[in-house]
């Protein structure tokens, strides 16, 4: 079963993990759009995202303050998997039901912030490492809506 935010999830994640695939060890260390990070930090936070929302898809609390370093052996491929395991813990109807205990915010606007992270930051990685970067058209649709109502 699939829902919009999966389906929305599932057309941006080839995208950014294409750019995350691009990205060579000796980038690591450039400035990126984001002023508070370079590459190596803005993939860290991208990790940190793509694991912790699939916990909040379920509803299960995260722990936002630790901050492992997510770019180990192998780390193009781990990114990989585990954006599509936050694809696939957003496809059941249920995780877009109440308020996230751990967010305070409606879930649908809990998976729009995950969409949000993984559009958004995909770009600033592609724009850092000097790689071509087409949001998904469906996603950019979406994400005009929840930025307006985040204010």
């Amino acid at each position: 079963m699939a829902t919009q935010t999966s389906d929305l999830l599932a057309a941006a994640a080839p995208r950014t993990v294409d750019v995350v695939r691009g990205i060579a060890d000796d980038q690591l260390d450039l400035p990126t759009p984001c002023r508070d990070y370079v590459v190596r930090d803005l993939l860290n936070h991208l990790f940190e995202v793509v694991v912790n929302f699939q916990e909040l898809a379920v509803k299960r609390p995260v722990e936002w303050s630790a901050k492992p370093d997510h770019l180990t052996d192998d780390w193009r491929d781990r990114f990989e998997t585990e954006t599509r395991r936050l694809i696939d813990a957003w496809s059941d109807p249920s995780t877009l039901e109440g308020v996230s205990p751990g967010m305070g915010m409606p879930q649908t606007v809990v998976g729009g912030m995950a969409l949000l992270d993984l559009t958004v930051h995909g770009w600033d990685l592609a724009v850092a490492t000097g790689q071509a970067y087409e949001p998904a058209p469906e996603a950019v649709a979406e994400l005009h809506g929840l930025v307006e109502q985040l204010g």
